[in-house]
């Protein structure tokens, strides 16, 4: 079945249907090769439509959760040492989703969750500058060493983007990355002589923690899923 170019657009949840003719009308997408330049163009699933010289896919029934990991447990399906995985909490019906990025055996809070791989992947990549918000509880009250977490540092070799860090307390931050390394916020907070006691994260992108019960999961809505998409590219 066949449609106008601008809905297939909309419809992939890259972009609205009002932006897709505005970026038809500047030339910034081809069919089959081919720039076009009016919405009054139909297509369907067979041709090759690309946006800024990327392919745009069909969108399938992409579902995606919000999870609220426990403390000691591991995001990955089996763990050699025998130690509990979200998915020994996670019901029967979700044990088939793809784990969004990881958190640490004892870190807390929002995991997302999704049936849709290419999309895990594209939302942890690091150029998707999608934030993640932490609440940290640190040992130590020397809290001017923060700086160097703000202004990004050095690691092992490994550079850590800037954090943005407010204080809460005298011992409670909540902090926003958007790269994501493993333990970044350990390592970095570490390497600040204020070693992390507890980590949970509150949000990620768009997607809040809220009132989500330890444990438990909820399928999030679907403006909320074009949201994530669109802030993956």
């Amino acid at each position: 079945m066949k449609i106008r170019i601008a809905k297939f657009i909309a419809d992939s949840g890259i972009l609205s249907r009002r932006v897709a003719e505005q970026m038809i009308a500047a030339g910034r997408v081809s069919v089959n090769g081919e720039v076009i330049k009016t919405p009054v163009h139909f297509v369907d699933s067979d041709d090759e439509i690309m946006f800024d010289g990327k392919r745009i896919e069909q969108r399938k029934d992409i579902k995606v959760y919000a999870f609220h990991k426990p403390i000691n447990t591991m995001t990955t399906t089996h763990d050699p040492r025998g130690r509990k995985t979200i998915y020994d909490v996670l019901p029967d019906e979700y044990k088939n989703l793809r784990y969004v990025g990881r958190l640490d055996y004892k870190t807390t809070g929002l995991l997302l969750m999704t049936n849709d791989g290419l999309l895990a992947r594209k939302l942890t990549q690091p150029d998707s500058n999608i934030s993640r918000t932490y609440i940290a509880d640190v040992i130590g009250t020397n809290l001017s060493r923060l700086d160097k977490a703000r202004s990004g540092i050095t690691i092992d070799g490994i550079k850590y983007r800037p954090m943005k860090i407010e204080v809460m307390s005298d011992k409670r931050l909540r902090i926003t990355i958007t790269e994501g390394k493993k333990n970044e916020i350990r390592i970095v907070l570490k390497a600040c002589g204020l070693p992390v006691r507890t980590l949970h994260r509150i949000m990620y992108g768009p997607v809040s923690i809220k009132n989500i019960p330890v444990g438990k999961i909820i399928e999030l809505d679907e403006k909320t899923i074009d949201v994530l998409i669109k802030s993956s590219l």
